[in-house]
């Protein structure tokens, strides 16, 4: 365990920055999504209608949503490729797909299992989507002076990535192990970004089905890092020599404005559960505003687009480290830096949700698509603002969703001890079935013990003691969860961990996961990476809805920093996990 945590360790760091840098907010202001949010499907709250911002309105243009349908296909098939790798700006066309590895520490492989099993649940996982309001004025793009990989340019395109992956989950239906049709999704936290009404609004849209707006602010133009005259930051629509055109990047004429126009989702059309990630309750998903300064800025008229190096050179140190869980010294940050602040267009969706918004966001008849009313959650748990639950998988499988945040502060995770003795009784009620645990942290990175500022005197349990407790248990089948933003399929001793990389960086992956009985005394879990619908191969002058999210897969390729390490080995992938029951 040790020597697997030592060699994620830097990825994870890394990836805090990457996948992290951004900076969201999480102190409570009132949840108010709906018309001003962006889908145009829930009511807005009181508050929201008192501000007096303006609703944005993105400008028409004249890139129309085409109408197709999504090919069925898995990376069993093929998985986007670079055409020329010694490119400067790598393009990217259909390469060889990934074939299925058979895996077999925990049980050994019988002949003829193909031909007796029986599946006990078909699922897909998606994880980490972090859907990303990139004007949020409480981002720490300006990190990226000293680590290039702290802000992403593929960043702007979330919104139409996600729809993308939708639309292929939709095509796929059934199962590419078993042919048994897919029966739910669940997503494994960090589904927002920056912890903003607007975020949870365009997440909950994109899962459920409607019109998304990709946009706050000013309703009529962009006004992010990307038109800033700032060379940090790759400008699409100017000659500016900045980081990324020396590196290859094109320049792409209305890229900004397309980044912005509305997307329409389909929503998913089978039932889905949400898990809650460190991104979805913490600034920068590491840090708690404990003092409503970063809730005030994020609604604000300043944002902050470049500070001296080093300043980013101390704050990215810090925030690396997970240094600054009350958010003091970047509050410090900001309010030495108010001289640096350029004036954007404020606005009352950028405003952080609490746990409480979370949960009644969910359970907001305007987002239950394809159902549960809920996505697990249910009005009890609005009532102690907890964020863990169990769901019915299959005949005799149970579901158990955590929450592993530390609502303290840090972007490692951990559980509390009541949750911990929930889990160990909610075990003991599924002893004569099987079960399935999902959470947004993985074993390795649930490391922080600091105690929950709302419940001092609970302690705080890491993923070692989570791990002997699931090894106790033997219906236990399989851990899954994501936030290391990479592939690993890891054995403990009676169960699977299943990590699966993120949506936001290359490759873009989401994993079906199928459950089957062997009627042999072993269990197979089948595991098979997704890409999204789009196209491998981009062309710069598509900028419909389908083109914007190829050009997110073939941005996210290039990104500087951007490495295949997240794709794992092929031992990682696609997969036949055995397992002896």
């Amino acid at each position: 365990m040790s020597r697997i945590r030592s060699a994620v360790t830097a990825v994870d760091r890394r990836s805090f920055l990457a996948a992290t840098g951004v900076v969201g907010v999480s102190a409570g202001i009132g949840l108010a999504l709906g018309p001003g949010g962006g889908s145009g499907t829930a009511a807005a709250a009181p508050e929201a209608a008192t501000t007096g911002a303006p609703t944005p309105r993105t400008p028409a243009v004249a890139y129309p949503t085409p109408t197709r349908t999504a090919p069925a296909r898995t990376t069993l098939e093929s998985v986007a490729a670079p055409r020329d790798t010694a490119a400067a700006f790598r393009r990217l066309d259909d390469g060889p797909g990934w074939r299925r590895v058979v895996r077999e520490q925990l049980a050994t492989p019988r002949t003829g299992r193909a031909g007796r099993r029986t599946v006990l649940s078909s699922f897909v996982q998606l994880t980490d989507l972090h859907l990303v309001d990139v004007q949020h004025p409480v981002r720490t793009e300006y990190l990226r002076s000293q680590q290039v990989s702290g802000w992403r340019p593929q960043e702007a395109l979330t919104v139409p990535g996600a729809v993308s992956l939708i639309e292929q989950i939709n095509a796929l239906r059934d199962g590419p192990a078993t042919g048994t049709p897919l029966s739910f999704a669940v997503t494994t936290g960090d589904n927002t970004d920056n912890n903003s009404r607007a975020e949870l609004d365009w997440f909950l849209t994109v899962m459920s089905g409607g019109r998304v707006t990709p946009n706050t602010g000013d309703g009529r133009r962009y006004e992010g890092v990307q038109n800033s005259a700032t060379r940090l930051f790759w400008h699409p629509e100017d000659e500016l020599r900045d980081t990324d055109k020396r590196l290859g990047f094109p320049r792409i004429d209305g890229f900004l404005a397309a980044a912005i126009r509305s997307v329409d989702s389909p929503g998913l059309r089978i039932p889905w559960y949400s898990t809650v990630g460190n991104h979805d309750g913490l600034a920068s998903g590491a840090m708690a505003d404990r003092t409503g300064f970063l809730a005030d800025f994020a609604v604000g008229s300043k944002k902050l687009y470049g500070i001296p190096d080093a300043d980013a050179k101390e704050m990215l140190k810090l925030l690396s480290k997970g240094g600054d869980p009350s958010g003091a010294k970047l509050i410090e940050l900001l309010r030495r830096s108010k001289r640096l602040m350029r004036s954007i267009t404020p606005d009352p969706r950028r405003a952080p949700f609490t746990p409480h918004d979370y949960l009644a966001a969910h359970l907001d008849p305007a987002y239950t698509g394809a159902g549960p009313a809920g996505h697990g959650y249910t009005k009890a748990h609005l009532g102690s603002d907890t964020l863990y639950y169990t769901f019915p998988m299959g005949e005799n499988i149970t579901g158990i969703s955590l929450d592993t945040t530390d609502r303290g502060g840090h972007y490692t995770g951990s559980l509390g001890t009541t949750q911990l003795n929930w889990l160990k009784r909610t075990l003991k009620e599924h002893r004569d079935g099987y079960v399935v645990v999902f959470s947004h942290h993985n074993s390795w990175t649930m490391t922080n013990t600091h105690p929950d500022p709302a419940h001092p005197g609970e302690a705080r349990h890491n993923g070692g003691e989570v791990v002997d407790l699931l090894q106790c248990s033997p219906q236990v089948l399989a851990w899954v969860n994501g936030h290391s933003h990479r592939n690993s399929v890891l054995p403990h001793g009676g169960f699977w961990e299943i990590s699966t990389a993120s949506h936001i960086d290359f490759p873009q992956l989401a994993r079906v996961i199928e459950i089957a009985d062997n009627k042999d005394g072993t269990l197979s879990l089948f595991t098979t990476l997704i890409e999204s619908a789009a196209p491998h191969r981009t062309d710069f002058r598509d900028l419909s809805q389908t083109g914007l999210a190829g050009l997110y897969r073939e941005l996210s390729h290039n990104a500087p920093g951007s490495t295949t390490a997240p794709a794992g080995k092929p031992v990682d992938r696609n997969t036949e996990l055995l397992v002896s029951r």
